[in-house]
């Protein structure tokens, strides 16, 4: 196996992730193809999270715990910095393939040699990852309205030349970090993928760390509008969010989430030519929906017109 596929490491930033890390660990230990080194850095956890780790980085020499102090911001960007903690760790080791993995994740054992491998099938491939299921549930994340080539941040594999060439993740205080990598590797001319034949498990709900209830999806507004998106994509999505629980009031909230970010002028932390780039994307997307999925969305907003101006609500 390993004479087939790439090499490749891992860095995983985590804190306070007691509850979840051990279930990674386990993963990786599995894997049928196993890295050259993993960087597990600690960030400032007060849970245990420390303990976890370092049982297992005394089992397993390519296991190597980074603890940093607590810090005193708390935004999305204090991720950058305990990622290229990791990354200053491997920098001099030879490897192919570099990976960024949530610590609340799980996924069979041949995940990684599945993904590393497609790098070798793939020449201009920079990115690629897998769709997530959420803990305790049976469904894959619906890919029907998103774009295949957005790679879930949880699970994250870069072709080392890509990484480089974007520079690595930017530290962004309102998020949409990985997002921005993806993006940052296409307007380069790499290749992003999510191969949907796997998937890795999210052991904590997306966002929970943070935003949690009907506040998460104005939140899913907010960050929609902040990264750039179209507004009639933004539309069309609210309108297809509608139908996922709870019924008409997620899409009403993502919509409300972008509309009021727009109303406020919310600083937009994308570059201006990602932005032109995924814009351009969506509408092309759009135009290439099936008339009936058209439709579908289209007699939807109308219900949910109707819905809301009825006398009953």
């Amino acid at each position: 196996m390993r004479a087939k596929c790439p090499r490749y490491v891992l860095i995983s930033p985590a804190k306070n992730e007691a509850l979840y890390i051990e279930k990674t660990i386990q993963s990786v230990i599995a894997q049928t193809l196993l890295p050259v080194r993993w960087i597990i850095v600690s960030d400032g956890s007060t849970d245990g999270t420390d303990d976890v780790v370092a049982k297992y980085a005394a089992q397993h020499d390519w296991i190597e715990l980074v603890r940093q102090p607590d810090r005193e911001e708390r935004h999305f960007a204090g991720k950058v910095p305990a990622f290229n903690t990791g990354y200053s760790r491997v920098k001099d080791l030879e490897y192919e393939v570099i990976g960024n993995l949530d610590a609340d994740i799980s996924f069979d054992e041949d995940y990684c040699a599945f993904l590393v491998s497609k790098f070798v099938e793939h020449p201009r491939l920079g990115v690629a990852g897998t769709p997530r299921k959420e803990g305790g549930k049976s469904s894959m994340y619906d890919y029907r309205f998103t774009s295949i080539e957005d790679v879930s941040g949880a699970c994250q594999m870069f072709r080392r030349e890509c990484f480089e060439s974007i520079g690595g993740y930017r530290p962004i205080e309102s998020g949409g970090i990985d997002f921005i990598a993806v993006l940052h590797a296409r307007a380069k001319g790499w290749q992003t993928r999510t191969y949907t034949e796997k998937y890795y498990v999210h052991h904590r709900k997306t966002g929970s760390a943070h935003h949690a209830g009907l506040r998460a999806h104005l939140h899913t507004g907010r960050m929609d509008y902040i990264l750039g998106s179209h507004p009639a994509w933004e539309l069309f999505r609210s309108v297809y969010q509608m139908r996922n629980p709870p019924y008409i009031v997620a899409g009403v909230l993502v919509l409300v989430g972008y509309v009021w970010s727009r109303v406020r002028r919310a600083k937009r932390t994308i570059p201006d030519e990602l932005m032109v780039l995924r814009r351009r994307e969506q509408m092309e997307r759009l135009r290439g929906l099936p008339r009936k999925a058209t439709a579908r969305l289209a007699h939807g907003l109308a219900r949910a017109i109707g819905l809301f101006t009825s006398p009953r609500f």
